[in-house]
């Protein structure tokens, strides 16, 4: 089949979508980084020889394997290799710590560990159940992955995949113990890759400098890959070098978290690159200030989407920016045939323009959590009829077109005197200040409130953060009131931009 049926179809593996693609356009650049670009043939053929000494080695279909590094062409080939022996491949969060990552990897039960120098470094001391080591960047960490895999020219036995099959294992954002393993099938990726081909196809110039194990990466990677787009990958994230690879390669399409937006915007020399290339921009795991959206759209080329949504599964949200600048405070609308719904702390459904936490279904869903049967529970809400709903952990509420305004993380409300402050209207406050750089509000213990807020900043020299605090009581009321404000270097992030608010309480008891 070609590619354009494989879309068309009902169903399809991504795979078969790379075989088409090579087949269809062998010479065509695939997948780029810093060190390494293979085309279309040279990808498939290296996807094959992976598969063909998994197979060697006893690998069968719902196996899994453990893979953890920094973004190459190597670790998408050790993935794709992976799906096309029915494995499921297990992206391990090569950010964590130590300890973590090998929890990770005993979780997976993987035999086989693909892995670089950048890895090995962490796990150094560590534990590792995984038998196999192969050095995707052929260091001596292990056996060099040029070196371990089939002979050129050998191709897999054909293994039938089905869309209920494991496609990966994602890893939660969890900053203490082992993050839960999040599993996706064939089927909810499937869904990914439909929803996203639209605006990708063959011309399709797809930058990525956000983790192969995080699901952002994912949103934007799966449809690149699908529909024989270019996937260019950056080992890790500077604005420059970020804006000289945009023009180099004339970059179509890209996924970048808030931060990363807020970096580039503020290069004094920003306007002198050619961005003409862009076609769409994409943004999603942490909150997009209506400031920056609006900055980005005025400035850079091409469309911007936020989609709001959960590595789990549930509802996503879809904002087109572009499309609607009024509603830049939202996440926008639930995507095509995906519902949502707002309850309260007991369950009970509420109605359009009330305050609740968000839950949603769709056909997008995680399998579950791996070997956390008790957590995949605690997830779940079911409506008045039977229906399955993932709990969002967020708490927002929808205006009178069906835009979602989030207010905040459940577990990140504040609850002081009796009533609830939500830290992003604070935030949205403090940011909107000349004089802040960047701001988190946390709930610290108090004796007398419970809780009280209290802001960490980033401030531009010489700004007198007393100051900076009066002006943002004097705009809320008496129960908001920031109780004390911290002057920081910068705020504690993860790989993804998600500002780690635990990290800061835990900075202020100490």
């Amino acid at each position: 089949m070609t590619s354009a049926d494989l879309l068309a179809s009902d169903f399809a593996t991504l795979p078969d979508l790379i075989r088409a693609h090579a087949q269809e356009r062998p010479d065509a650049v695939a997948a780029a980084d810093p060190f390494r670009r293979l085309t279309w043939s040279e990808l498939d053929r290296m996807i094959d020889r992976i598969a063909a000494r998994l197979q060697r080695d006893g690998f069968a279909k719902g196996d899994r394997t453990a893979i953890a590094g920094l973004n190459s062409v190597e670790q998408m080939a050790a993935i794709l290799g992976t799906l096309r022996v029915g494995g499921i491949a297990g992206l391990i969060t090569n950010s964590a710590t130590g300890e973590q990552m090998a929890a990770m990897i005993a979780d997976t039960g993987a035999r086989h560990l693909f892995l670089d120098s950048a890895a090995a470094a962490s796990l150094e001391g560590q534990t590792v159940t995984a038998s196999d080591r192969i050095a995707m960047d052929g260091s001596d960490i292990g056996t060099p992955l040029d070196d371990w895999m089939a002979p050129e020219g050998t191709t897999p036995e054909p293994v039938a995949i089905e869309p209920p099959d494991g496609f990966n294992i994602i890893y939660s954002s969890g900053t203490t113990g082992t993050p839960k393993g999040i599993v996706h099938s064939h089927a909810m990726r499937w869904q990914h890759i439909q929803r996203g081909v639209p605006a990708y196809g063959p011309q399709a110039v797809t930058i990525l400098s956000t983790p192969l194990y995080s699901n952002t990466t994912m949103a934007s990677f799966l449809p690149t890959v699908g529909s024989g787009g270019q996937t260019v990958l950056m080992k890790k994230f500077d604005a420059h070098g970020f804006l000289e690879l945009a023009e180099r390669e004339r970059a179509t399409n890209t996924m970048l978290v808030p931060v990363q937006y807020r970096r580039i915007m503020a290069l004094e020399d920003f306007d002198r690159f050619d961005l003409s290339s862009f076609i769409m921009k994409y943004c999603t795991s942490a909150p997009f200030p209506a400031a920056l959206k609006a900055d980005v759209l005025k400035r850079w080329p091409g469309g911007l989407v936020e989609i709001y949504g959960m590595t789990e599964g549930g509802a996503a949200f879809i904002l087109e920016a572009h499309q609607f600048p009024d509603k830049l405070h939202t996440v926008g609308r639930p995507a095509p045939g995906h519902i949502a719904k707002v309850i309260d702390e007991e369950g009970k459904e509420l109605p359009q323009g009330e305050v609740g936490e968000i839950v949603g279904r769709s056909p997008a869903m995680m399998t579950g959590y791996n070997n956390r049967p008790d957590a995949t529970r605690a997830m779940h809400w079911h409506d008045a009829d039977g229906n399955l709903f993932y709990r969002h952990g967020d708490i927002g509420r929808f205006d009178e077109d069906g835009f979602l305004t989030l207010m905040d993380r459940a577990k990140d409300m504040i609850i002081s005197g009796g009533f609830n402050i939500f830290p992003s209207d604070l935030e949205a406050i403090l940011i909107a200040d000349d004089r802040v750089v960047d701001a988190a509000v946390v709930g610290i213990p108090s004796e007398e409130w419970g809780e009280t807020p209290v802001a960490f900043v980033v401030l531009k020299d010489d700004a007198d953060a007393e100051a900076v605090r009066a002006d943002c009581n004097a705009k809320v009321g008496k129960t908001q009131r920031l109780s004390a404000i911290r002057v920081v270097d910068e705020l504690p992030r993860s790989p993804i931009g998600k500002v780690l608010k635990r990290e800061l309480r835990d900075a202020y008891a100490g």
